[in-house]
C-alpha cells in the first residue's frame, strides 16, 4: 500500500489516491509550459490506516452522520472532539520515515506548503473550497505535524455542515495530503477563465495581491482587478494595497506593510496580465471546461535547483513559445500554478451554442413557473410536446429568441416585457450593447410594398366556442384512455408520439384554441389600457377576471373546500389524517365513523384533479394520484379555516364583486364625454374577458391529463424491465430520453452506467439557478425595475392581481409542507396549478418567478388575491413569519419589522 506519491506520478484519474487538489495538481504538471511547485502527496491510504489504529475516532464519525445540519452546536462539539483526536495522533513510523525521505529529495532545510486534499474536493460538481486548512511556510521538522493537522481539518465545523448540506458521507469522503515546496511570490492571485458572476465565458478575470495569495483568498487585502476579453485588458481597477501577506523568518506568516510609493501601483503590468490570460486558456483546454486558477509570480527560477517545479516539456520556465504567447520568466518573472479547480456555479450553455453564432436564450421554466431541475424523460417528453425547438442546458429548458430579436422591433418584445418585465430588461440590455448584428428586412418581391397578410376574424363573444373546443378535447382524452392499453413494447412509444401530434397539439396550439385564449387576453389588456386612461382604474381587468366560468384551475381549488365540508363533521377522522404519514391512508379511511365519506370526497377529487402536482410539466413528477398525502395539508388547512359550503360562497362573492365593479365602471363612463361610446365598448370587452378568460387554464389541463395517461403506459413498460433485469429500478426509466427509453424496450439492453452518470449529472443541476436570459457566452443577463416610486428598502416585483393586503409571511418552498393560515401571505419560489389548493385561504401572494399571464397570476386574478410576482430572492429576503404589505396593484412588497 503506497501511503505516498510523487506529484510526476499523480493524474486526474487518481482522485481516489489523492484527493482532488492532489489529482489536480498532478494533472496540472502534465501540461505543457505549466509550472507546479515541486512535491508528493500523503495518500488517502495513509489517512485510513491512522483511522484504523484509532476506532473511538471512527465511532466518533458515525455518530457525526446522524447530526442534522442545523445542528450548530452538536456539529461543532463533535468535530472539535474529533479533530482533537487527529490532530494529537502520532504519525505512523514508516510514514514519518517516507515523509522525510521526499523533503531530502527536495531539499530538508526548505519551507513548505502543506495542504489538505479531500476526495469530495475540487470536484466539477462541489468545489469544498475553503472548507478544510493548509498551512504556508513550514518548515521541514513541522511537516508531519502539519500533515496531521490538515486531516484534523477534514472535521472542522464549516467542513461538517458543507457535506451534511450537499449529501456527502462522512466516510466516503477521505483526506490525502500535498507537500510542496513553498513559492516566495512577488505577487499572487486567482484567475478565473470565465466571469464567475455573470458566468460569461469570453472573459477572463484576474485578481492579484503583493505577496501571498492567501490574504487575497481569505478576505485579508483588497486586490487589483483586471478584464480580459480577445487578448485585449478591457478593465482593471487599481486598489489601495496597505499590507502583504509575506513568509514569516521562522515559518508561517506575517502581515507587513506594504511600501507607500507602491500602495498605489498595479501589481501586474498588462503584458503580465494577458500572459496570464493565456496560460489560464491553456488551462482551461486542458480541463475542458472553466477553470479557477491560483498563481503566482515569482523570479526566475534558480538554475542551479532543477527541482523547484514540475511541468513544461522544456522544463525552461517559459509559458510561451512557438505560439505567440510570450515567455513569463526572467525579468517579467515566472508564473507557478498551484491551484486549478473547476468553476462549479457557472450555468451551462446549451450545444447549439457550439456553432460559433451569438445566440440568446430565454428560460422556459420562468415561463412554465417550473424553474426545478427536469429528468432527462420530462425533458425530452416536453421537447416534443413542444410546438418549436427547445434545447436543454444543466437540467432546464430554453429557447433561442436570437432571430427574434434580431428582427426590427415589433410587438414580441413588447409582449414579453407587459408579462415578464425582468426579462424584457435583459433583451433590452443585450440590444442596447449592440450584441445583435440586426436582420436585413426583407424585400417585397416586385419591390413594391407587400400587403400585411389578413388574420384571422376575430371570434365571436360566444360561451358556445368555449364550450366546443372543451368538449371535443375531452373526448379526444378519453379515446386515449381507452385506446392507449392496447398498446405495448415499442410500439407504445410510436404510439404516444403520433398522440402528441394528432390528439394534444390541436388542444395547445390550434388555431382556434389560441384565439380563444388571445380574446380574453386582450380584452384584459384593452381594459386595463383603456380604463387607466379614462377613469384612473388601475389593473381593471382583475377584478372582471374573478370568478370567470369554466377555469377549470379555481374549480379545483374550489373542489378541494368542498371535500373538507365532507370531512370536517368527523372528528375521528381529521385526527387520523393529521397523523397519517403514508399514501396509503385512503384503504384505511372505511374503518372509522365517516371514514367512508371522506375516502369517496377525496377519491373524486382525486379523478378529476388526480394527474397534477408540483412541478407537473416534467412528466417524471409524481402525481396527486400516486401520492395523495401531498394533498393533505391543503385538505386539513380547508377543515380548520372555512366553514361548509365556503367553496360556492368563495365562487358566488367573487362574481358579485366583478358585477358591482362592471356596473360602478360603466356608470362612470356614461359621464364623461362619448360616454355612451366608451360604455358600450368597454362592456363588450368585460363580456369577452369573462366569456374566454377561463380557457386560459384548459389546455395545460388536457395537456396533464395526457401526460398521465402516457406515464402509466410507459411506466408499465419500466416495470418489464425491471422484471427482465435491465433495470434496477422503474424510476430509472425517468433518466432516460423518450428515444432511449423505447430503444431499451425494443432490444432489452441498458447502459447502467448512462443511469448512474444521469443521476449525477440530475443531483448537479438541482443545485442550479437557471437564468431567464442566457447568452452563447455563457453570460447570465439580469434585468432590473428601473423604477424610482418605490418605498425605502420595499421589494419591486411585477403588479399581477390588483389590491394591497398586510399580514404575516409563510416563506413555503414544499406545497406538502404548507401549514398557512387563513390571510397568510405566501411567499414561494415559484407557483403552478398543483399550489392552487392553498390559494384559497391565503390573503396575498408573493413569488420570486412568474409574469402577468402565468398561471398562479391568473388563479389568483380569479381569487381576487393581491399578487406580486418576479420578487428576486423574496424567499430570501423575507423572514417566515414576518409581517409583511403586498401591494399588488402597484408592484411591490413592503417588510414591516
Amino acid at each position: 500500500m503506497a501511503y505516498l506519491s510523487s506529484l510526476h506520478d499523480i493524474d486526474r484519474t487518481q482522485l481516489a489516491v489523492a484527493g482532488g487538489k492532489g489529482a489536480n495538481l498532478g494533472e496540472l504538471a502534465r501540461i505543457d509550459g505549466v509550472r507546479v511547485p515541486d512535491g508528493f502527496c500523503v495518500t488517502t491510504d495513509a489517512f485510513d490506516r491512522v483511522l484504523a489504529t484509532a476506532p473511538a475516532i471512527g465511532a466518533r464519525i458515525e455518530r457525526l452522520a446522524g447530526l442534522d445540519p442545523d445542528d450548530r452546536n452538536g456539529v461543532r462539539t463533535l468535530g472539535a472532539e474529533i479533530r482533537r483526536a487527529l490532530a494529537e495522533i502520532t504519525v505512523p513510523a514508516e510514514l514519518a520515515a517516507a515523509i522525510d525521505e521526499q523533503l531530502g529529495r527536495l531539499g530538508a532545510h526548505g519551507a513548505y506548503a502543506v495542504r489538505s486534499s479531500a476526495t469530495a474536493e475540487d470536484l466539477p460538481t462541489a468545489s469544498f473550497a475553503g472548507q478544510q486548512d493548509s498551512y504556508l511556510n513550514v518548515p521541514g521538522p513541522d511537516v508531519c505535524r502539519h500533515v496531521a493537522r490538515c486531516w484534523a481539518s477534514l472535521f472542522t465545523e464549516r467542513a461538517v455542515t458543507y457535506r451534511l448540506r450537499n449529501g456527502f458521507g462522512h466516510r466516503a469522503v477521505r483526506m490525502a495530503v500535498v507537500v510542496q515546496r513553498m513559492v516566495v511570490p512577488r505577487a499572487a492571485g486567482v484567475l478565473f477563465t470565465a466571469d464567475p458572476v455573470t458566468g460569461n465565458r469570453k472573459l477572463t478575470c484576474v485578481e492579484a495581491v503583493p505577496g501571498l495569495g492567501e490574504a487575497l483568498v481569505s478576505g485579508q487585502a483588497n486586490a487589483d482587478s483586471y478584464t480580459v476579453r480577445d487578448d485585449a485588458v478591457l478593465d482593471r481597477v487599481v486598489a489601495v494595497k496597505q499590507h502583504a501577506l509575506r513568509a514569516a523568518p521562522g515559518g508561517g506568516t506575517e502581515q507587513r506593510p506594504v511600501e507607500p510609493d507602491l500602495r498605489r501601483q498595479p501589481v501586474l503590468t498588462d503584458e503580465q496580465v494577458l500572459r496570464l490570460a493565456r496560460l489560464g486558456r491553456r488551462i482551461e483546454a486542458h480541463f475542458g471546461r472553466p477553470q479557477d486558477i491560483e498563481w503566482c509570480l515569482t523570479d526566475a527560477p534558480d538554475p542551479t535547483d532543477g527541482s523547484g517545479s514540475v511541468g513544461g516539456a522544456d522544463n525552461s520556465g517559459s509559458v510561451g513559445g512557438a505560439d505567440g504567447s510570450g515567455s513569463v520568466g526572467g525579468a517579467e518573472g515566472e508564473f507557478q500554478i498551484v491551484q486549478s479547480r473547476p468553476i462549479t456555479t457557472l450555468y451551462p450553455v446549451p450545444a447549439v451554442a457550439d456553432d460559433g453564432a451569438y445566440h440568446v436564450f430565454l428560460s422556459v421554466g420562468h415561463q412554465q413557473m417550473m424553474t426545478d431541475a427536469w429528468k432527462p424523460l420530462g425533458i425530452s417528453m416536453w421537447q416534443a410536446t413542444a410546438a418549436g425547438p427547445m434545447h436543454e442546458a444543466g437540467g432546464r429548458l430554453f429557447v433561442d429568441a436570437t432571430k427574434l430579436l434580431a428582427a426590427p422591433p415589433g410587438p414580441w418584445l413588447a409582449m414579453v416585457t407587459r408579462n415578464d418585465p425582468l426579462t424584457g430588461d435583459a433583451l433590452r440590455t443585450i440590444l442596447g450593447r449592440g450584441d445583435l448584428v440586426p436582420a436585413p428586412p426583407a424585400a417585397p418581391p416586385s419591390g413594391a410594398a407587400a400587403p400585411a397578410p389578413a388574420g384571422p376574424e376575430p371570434l365571436p363573444t360566444d360561451p358556445a366556442i368555449v364550450a366546443e373546443l372543451v368538449a371535443r378535447s375531452s373526448e379526444s382524452i378519453e379515446a386515449l384512455r381507452r385506446d392507449i392499453g392496447t398498446h405495448s413494447g415499442a410500439e407504445l412509444f410510436d404510439f404516444i408520439v403520433a398522440d402528441l401530434a394528432d390528439g394534444l397539439k390541436p388542444t395547445l396550439f390550434g388555431p382556434r384554441s389560441h384565439q380563444a385564449i388571445m380574446a380574453g387576453m386582450d380584452a384584459a389588456w384593452w381594459l386595463n389600457d383603456h380604463l387607466a386612461e379614462w377613469l384612473g382604474v388601475t389593473n381593471a381587468a382583475d377584478t372582471v377576471s374573478q370568478s370567470v366560468p369554466g377555469n377549470v384551475t379555481a374549480e379545483m381549488g374550489l373542489a378541494l373546500l368542498d371535500v373538507a365540508d365532507a370531512i370536517r363533521p368527523h372528528p375521528e377522522v381529521v385526527a387520523y389524517l393529521e397523523q397519517a404519514g403514508d399514501d396509503d391512508f385512503l384503504a384505511k379511511l372505511p374503518q372509522l365513523p365517516g371514514g367512508r365519506e371522506a375516502r369517496d370526497a377525496i377519491r373524486g377529487f382525486l379523478d378529476r384533479y388526480g394527474m397534477r402536482c408540483p412541478a407537473e410539466v416534467d412528466i417524471t413528477r409524481p402525481r396527486w394520484s400516486e401520492r395523495p398525502s401531498m394533498l393533505l395539508a391543503a385538505i386539513l388547512g380547508n377543515v380548520k379555516g372555512f366553514g361548509p359550503g365556503a367553496g360556492t360562497l368563495r365562487f358566488e362573492q367573487g362574481r358579485r364583486e366583478a358585477r358591482e365593479f362592471e356596473r360602478d365602471v360603466l356608470a362612470r363612463l356614461r359621464a364623461l364625454p362619448d360616454g355612451a361610446g366608451k360604455a358600450a365598448e368597454t362592456k363588450r370587452m368585460i363580456d369577452r374577458v369573462r366569456t374566454f378568460a377561463g380557457y386560459r387554464e384548459y389546455p395545460k389541463y388536457a395537456m396533464i391529463s395526457r401526460y398521465q395517461l402516457y406515464k402509466q403506459a410507459m411506466m408499465r413498460e419500466a416495470r418489464r424491465l425491471v422484471e427482465a433485469g435491465v433495470l434496477a429500478d422503474a424510476e430509472d426509466a425517468h433518466y432516460l430520453t423518450l428515444a432511449e427509453f423505447q430503444d431499451a424496450v425494443r432490444t432489452g439492453r441498458l447502459d447502467a452506467e448512462l443511469i448512474r452518470r444521469r443521476k449525477a449529472d440530475f443531483l448537479t443541476y438541482q443545485a442550479l439557478t437557471p437564468p431567464r436570459v442566457l447568452t452563447s457566452d455563457g453570460e447570465a443577463v439580469t434585468g432590473a425595475y428601473r423604477r424610482d416610486d418605490l418605498p425605502a428598502g420595499a421589494l419591486a416585483g411585477t403588479a399581477v392581481s390588483a389590491g394591497t393586503v398586510e399580514g404575516r409571511a409563510r416563506v413555503v418552498l414544499d406545497m406538502a409542507r404548507a401549514d398557512l393560515d387563513p390571510g397568510d401571505i405566501l411567499v414561494t419560489t415559484f407557483t403552478d396549478p398543483s399550489w392552487v389548493p392553498v390559494f384559497v385561504g391565503i390573503g396575498g401572494l408573493v413569488t420570486e418567478v412568474g409574469g402577468l399571464m402565468t398561471h398562479g397570476a391568473v388563479i389568483a386574478r380569479e381569487y381576487g388575491l393581491p399578487a406580486v410576482v418576479g420578487v428576486e430572492n423574496a424567499t430570501r429576503l423575507i423572514r417566515d413569519g414576518q409581517r409583511i404589505r403586498v401591494h399588488g396593484t402597484d408592484g411591490h412588497v413592503e417588510l414591516l419589522d
